[in-house]
């Protein structure tokens, strides 16, 4: 299974963020897994990390203030050189979003809500 320096959770859920965050430490997926209720505060902490370090990014894509979908545009603007792996992670059942998701080359899987470790696990190995 793949390694990875950080694993970012971007929901503006904290409950979620702690169900996920217990669940992703029982995979062993990352050195450490951070929180943010905004994309704005991911997009922030992404500026501290070394370009080369390969993070996962698990984005939900209905939040305030800055959307998972807003997040991915800034995220190709800002980093283009980044290689890290984003996967939507969302309540939706919307087929359109969807394929609004595969529209995004930065974006590797999309997840419905609730995580589990075989979901993300299957995700991962298909990396």
């Amino acid at each position: 299974m793949a390694h990875f320096k950080n694993i970012l959770l971007v929901d503006d859920d904290p409950i979620n963020n702690l169900i996920n965050q217990r669940l992703i430490s029982k995979v062993e997926l990352g050195e450490e897994t951070r929180e943010f209720l905004s994309g704005a505060e991911a997009l922030e902490f992404l500026d501290s990390l070394n370009a080369e370090d390969k993070s996962l990014i698990l984005l939900d894509i209905n939040m305030p203030i800055m959307n998972g979908w807003e997040f991915l545009n800034h995220y190709q603007e800002k980093y283009p050189h980044r290689n890290d792996v984003i996967v939507i992670l969302s309540s939706s059942i919307d087929f359109l979003d969807r394929i609004k998701a595969q529209d995004y080359a930065i974006v590797s899987g999309f997840l419905e809500k609730p995580l589990t470790i075989e979901k993300l696990s299957e995700q991962i190995d298909s990396l």
